[in-house]
């Protein structure tokens, strides 16, 4: 699609995302031309790290933590956690409040975590030697975070 068209049938669009596919219960997944142009994610910061070399279990913690807190009541959390996912989960919410504040022109003094959640990502296999020939397998977990800053109202 053009943008022309795009802008004009806009509001069609919208109500295109906004409904759910009767099967999957998803909503409608736009192109990123399409979400730019309807202004769609204009509203939120959203900071994502892919890869990160800690277990989403031990993620998950942290997040639980600052799930629906203000921003500088998140940074004190974290600066004061100790848990190895907190250094990581603080330069992501540096991020996040970044693309906020920098991106979309949103308030920091309104901003607070209104998503928050860890994925798993692939699995790096190793082996441990063992007695006899034998080997063992190593799991070494990996992540995908994702924070998203809002603005109150």
């Amino acid at each position: 699609m053009s943008k022309e068209e795009i802008l004009k049938n806009k509001d069609q669009l919208l109500e295109i995302y906004n409904k759910t596919h009767s099967k999957s219960k998803k909503p409608v997944i736009l192109t990123k031309k399409e979400r730019k142009l309807l202004g769609i994610g204009k509203d939120e910061g959203r900071a994502t790290l892919r890869h990160a070399r800690i277990s989403s279990r031990k993620v998950r913690i942290v997040l639980d933590l600052i799930k629906g807190k203000d921003l500088d009541e998140a940074y004190g959390i974290l600066k004061h956690t100790p848990k190895a996912a907190s250094e990581i989960l603080l330069k992501l919410l540096q991020s996040a409040e970044a693309n906020a504040v920098n991106n979309n022109e949103l308030n920091r003094d309104n901003l607070y975590v209104a998503e928050a959640y860890a994925n798993q990502g692939p699995t790096l296999m190793r082996i441990q030697p063992r007695a006899r020939g034998s080997a063992y397998r190593i799991r070494k977990r990996t992540s995908h975070i994702t924070l998203v800053l809002k603005e109150r109202k």
